[in-house]
């Protein structure tokens, strides 16, 4: 089989396609279940709510940031798929001596999709992977181009917490016609109201993960009372953040959000 190389530089090479696979990573539990691997999968998180059965019928090794390595280790896998940003380094060290553990960091669409075709690679379902990959760019390539509109896109509160541009995210908004605000800043920066109300903002997004926006109003009423005529809108994070086949949805969700948004200011 062809050797391949990790976001860590690290590479990995099997005689034969794994055979007893551990997820890490939300997004890519829900690439594997699309890939037809369920046999192969030997243990998620507790986070990797897709497919939603899997979470009854799967062994559950503790949190993306929690992994229980015993479990694992219990599990005796050929390949663990972990992520640079939702796994801590510690994690992946104290995995490594188990088994092959192949970590991805997705920043981009473009560079998602070179995730999908590398798990492709390493699990013999390159047929299945391309014609995914075939599917998303067709429908990221469908989109409009649509008029930017100045957002901000919130993860957390207490404190708020967006988007800055070296994410995943970031990536997602600039192909709905969002122009971050925050693009300049890296990660994850923590911001106030204050400051936010100093921007000239056309759209407020508050996402319904990781920290639950969507649950109650009052999650978002302290952003409507500082920022009264800008609108803000309650989004669903998996379009924007899940970089697995839910890209598929992504494309229709972001044209339906625009769609129901106020057209740019006239500059």
């Amino acid at each position: 089989m062809p050797t391949v190389t990790d976001a860590r530089g690290h590479d990995l090479s099997f005689d034969a396609p794994p055979r007893r696979i551990v997820s890490l990573v939300p997004s890519q539990t829900e690439l594997l279940a699309h890939l037809n691997l369920g046999d192969e999968v030997v243990g998620i998180t507790r986070f990797c709510e897709r497919p939603e059965h899997w979470r009854s019928e799967k062994p559950i090794v503790g949190g993306t940031k929690q992994v229980d390595v015993d479990a694992v280790r219990d599990l005796n896998p050929d390949l663990i798929l972990a992520n640079h940003e939702e796994n801590t380094q510690k994690d992946v060290e104290a995995l490594a001596e188990i088994a092959s553990v192949f970590v991805t960091e997705v920043k981009t669409v473009p560079g998602a999709l070179e995730m999908i075709r590398t798990v492709g690679t390493l699990t013999d379902t390159t047929d299945r992977t391309s014609t995914l990959v075939g599917r998303i760019i067709s429908r990221f390539e469908s989109l409009p181009d649509f008029p930017p509109l100045r957002a901000a896109y919130f993860i957390w509160r207490e404190p708020y917490m967006t988007v800055g541009g070296d994410t995943f995210i970031h990536d997602v908004m600039a192909w709905g016609g969002f122009e971050n605000i925050y693009g300049d800043r890296t990660r994850y920066p923590e911001v106030t109201l204050d400051t936010l109300a100093e921007r000239d903002l056309d759209v407020v997004l508050c996402a319904s993960e990781p920290f639950p926006f969507h649950k109650k109003d009052v999650f978002t009423a302290d952003l409507r009372d500082a920022l009264p005529s800008t609108p803000v809108e309650v989004v669903d994070g998996q379009p924007f953040s899940w970089y697995g086949p839910r890209l598929l949805d992504t494309p229709a969700y972001l044209t339906d959000l625009r769609e129901r948004l106020p057209t740019p200011r006239p500059v």
